[in-house]
């Protein structure tokens, strides 16, 4: 086994324990879960109604085929998404509002929007 399978395999075992010992910190009906798609420079969709007070897991998927970076200067959070990949964006429980999202490598493409309530 490599030394990136290794750390992967230890990091899942150290997720496990905690899960089973703190099942009321990671219980999945306390955090609201967001697909958000990359395709035709823009994305789908492009508004999203989360619940206010919950933690919130944003998947962004680029379906392109050039790299972009998802940013909310909002939410403070930049993350570069490579073509094809699917990357994790964890948020805070939010308060309500509406926080903006957009690809910061491409100004063109038509912003996004998290409406909190």
């Amino acid at each position: 086994m490599s030394t990136h399978g290794k750390i992967a395999a230890w990091a899942l075992a150290l997720y496990a324990c905690a899960w089973a010992l703190c099942p009321r910190l990671v219980a999945a009906d306390s955090v609201a879960t967001v697909e958000l798609v990359y395709t035709n420079r823009r994305f789908t969709p492009q508004k999203v109604a989360v619940p206010a007070g919950k933690p919130v897991v944003v998947r962004v998927r680029n379906l392109s085929s050039e790299a972009i970076e998802f940013e909310s200067f909002s939410l403070n959070r930049e993350k570069v998404v490579p073509p094809g990949e699917t990357i994790t964006v964890k948020l805070p429980p939010l308060t309500a509002g509406t926080y903006d999202f957009y690809d910061d490598f491409h100004q063109d493409v038509p912003q996004g929007s998290f409406e909190v309530r």
